[in-house]
């Protein structure tokens, strides 16, 4: 199926399953775009596609989707079959592990220096031992596919968003399209992970 088609059967069910409700993403920072040094430094950052399998060319660019209230998505969904891996895009840490109405199960992730942190949503649960503080390789498994917090049921996918690192409010900082920054398809990196160990 091609990017174009992906785009538009996902955009289609997420419509029909989440009209008046509030989009997963955080609310744009009231914050001065990327700057040219921002967008260099995350080209530099060669990111992973965040769901094994899943190369580049086969990423929707959902980025500038409408959402309810005239608001736009300003993040990648990214289909997979429910319990696919999700990956970490790129080496740092987990900063913040939770749950929410909208995203359900959720992980934030800080790239090595701190600038960007990058937001996993709709988790149908965490790899065993998850935990905030934890360094993290590109690759490393962090959870798996699903539908938590207000995703369409019938329509897994990970919600994935990065965004420019505010230590004040790391959950809304300016938002950059990921599209453009992913280089590599997405590989589970540690083979001795038990991709069946969960944590809900």
């Amino acid at each position: 199926m091609t990017r174009t088609a992906l785009a538009a059967l996902l955009l289609l069910a997420v419509a029909a399953c989440s009209r008046g409700r509030p989009s997963t993403a955080p609310s744009p920072a009231p914050a001065a775009p990327a700057t040219k040094s921002d967008v260099e430094y995350l080209r530099g950052r060669l990111l992973m596609v965040p769901v094994a399998g899943i190369a580049p060319e086969h990423v929707a660019d959902t980025y500038q989707a409408a959402r309810s209230g005239g608001r736009v998505h300003r993040a990648l969904d990214i289909l997979a079959p429910r319990g696919t891996p999700v990956v970490a895009a790129d080496d740092g840490r987990v900063y913040k592990v939770g749950s929410n109405a909208l995203g359900g199960l959720t992980v934030y992730a800080v790239d090595s220096e701190e600038r960007f942190i990058y937001y996993y949503a709709h988790l149908d649960a965490y790899r065993d031992g998850l935990r905030e503080g934890m360094p993290l390789r590109q690759g490393d498994l962090l959870g798996f596919v699903g539908t938590s917090g207000n995703a369409p049921a019938n329509t897994p996918h990970l919600h994935f968003q990065v965004m420019r690192m505010r230590p004040d409010r790391y959950w809304d900082g300016a938002p950059l399209n990921p599209l453009p920054f992913l280089s590599f398809s997405g590989l589970v990196r540690r083979s001795t992970v038990d991709s069946t160990s969960v944590s809900r």
